[in-house]
Formats: structure tokens, sequence, C-alpha cells
């Protein structure tokens, strides 16, 4: 049985797509979705799939590395972080960088995620915004998962993610990306694992799931260009 480690922002598409993906490689696919830093912390303590769906720079370091293999190696999905509330609550403003630091220092609680490459952006956001001790004193840092949720719990009053990932929790509402000058774009990324037998077969399935309408329905956006992507070899 093939298996793809994926990361979290492509885990919604894969998952309602896996009827597709297994159509396409007559067999069963294992899933195995989780942040990238966590998935990139057990392949180098060793664990191994057959393909990989990272952050372009996960991959291209594991390419270095002689994990991943370099010529299978693709941009998949480019994605903007986001910030949702509870299904009903008020849509606070966010369209200016000076808006959504009001709103940091105002809102009584939020939540982001440790693992994610949105958490570690906005780790380094509220720092450059000067308010990383009063932000971080109210916050709930989960260690992976999905941040929405708490706001379903009502344990957060605002949540910080991968709109992709946002939106894989149903009783919440995505008011929209962070404004530019508070925004990074993620590239993910796939690469085939050095010697899987399966592995380009498997990615060249799941490149050709990542069409503009499916990317879009779940949030992330098709790749455009290469400019500042990694080398791959």
């Amino acid at each position: 049985m093939p298996r793809l480690m994926s990361t979290l922002a492509l885990a919604g598409l894969l998952r309602e797509s896996a009827s597709a993906l297994e159509a396409a490689l007559g067999a069963p696919v294992r899933m195995d979705p989780a942040p990238t830093k966590a998935l990139e912390a057990r392949i180098r303590e060793g664990e191994r799939a057959d393909a990989a769906v990272l952050t372009a720079e996960s991959v291209a370091a594991l390419v270095a590395d002689a994990v991943l293999d370099g010529r299978t190696a693709r941009p998949l999905a480019h994605s903007r972080i986001g910030l949702a509330v509870k299904a009903g609550a008020t849509h606070p403003d966010i369209g200016s960088v000076e808006a959504l630091r009001r709103l940091l220092l105002e809102v009584p609680s939020l939540c982001y995620s440790r693992a994610g490459a949105s958490g570690i952006f906005f780790a380094g956001l509220i720092e450059r915004l000067g308010i990383a001790a009063e932000v971080n004193a109210k916050a709930l840092v989960i260690p992976q998962g999905f941040t929405a949720e708490r706001l379903v719990a009502g344990e957060a009053a605002i949540a910080i993610q991968q709109v992709s990932e946002l939106m894989e929790v149903p009783g919440i509402e995505v008011v929209g990306p962070l404004p530019e000058g508070a925004q990074t774009i993620a590239v993910f990324a796939g690469a085939a694992f050095l010697g899987a037998a399966e592995g380009a077969a498997l990615l060249d399935a799941v490149a050709r799931l990542c069409t503009p309408e499916r990317l879009a329905a779940k949030g992330l956006e098709a790749p455009h260009g290469a400019e500042g992507l990694p080398r791959w070899r």
C-alpha cells in the first residue's frame, strides 16, 4: 500500500480526493497527515514512506540530505495565513497591519500552532510588531493540530493558521488572510523518497489532483512562477 506523508495544509484536499488518488494508482493509499516540522523530524529520525508533501524549504533540505529524490520534486500549492472566529461571531478588522496589531492587543484570547509553518511565521510576526509578550501572555499555543478547533471549544476568540487548515474545522468562519505586510506565502511541495518504488507514481497522482479549482476550493492557490523557490537538486 503506497504511503503518503502530508502537511496538514493539503490534508483536506487529499482526503476528499482519496478515491480519485486510489483510482489513479489502482491501490489504496495510506495517508499520514501532520505538521511539516513534525513530519520532517520523524523523517530525520529514520521514518520513511513513498512520497512526502511538505514546505518547499523542508523538501529542499531533505533533497540535499539525500532523503528525498530531487528529480521528482515539484511545487504543488501556495498558501496564505488567515484568521478565523467562531461561526456567528463578529468579524474583526484585519484590513491593515495596524488593524491586526490592534486586534491582537485587544482580543481576550487567541490560538496558534507551534509546529506548523503558520505558527512559526506568526511567532516571528508578533516579535516584529513588538507585541510578543502581550500576545503570548494570553495565547493558547498548541503543539500541533487545527487551531480553529479551539474556537469551537470556546478556548480562544480568534485562531491563526493556514487558510486551508482553518477551513477544515466546521463551526468557524474564516475572516480572511492576514494583510499584506503581515503575510507570507508558503510554498508546499512534494517529492518521492529515494529508492521508493511507488514514490514517483504516487507523487504524479498527487500533482494531478492539485488543479487550480480543487486548490481554490480549499483556500489554496496554484503555484505561480519559480521565483524564490529552492533549488531541488
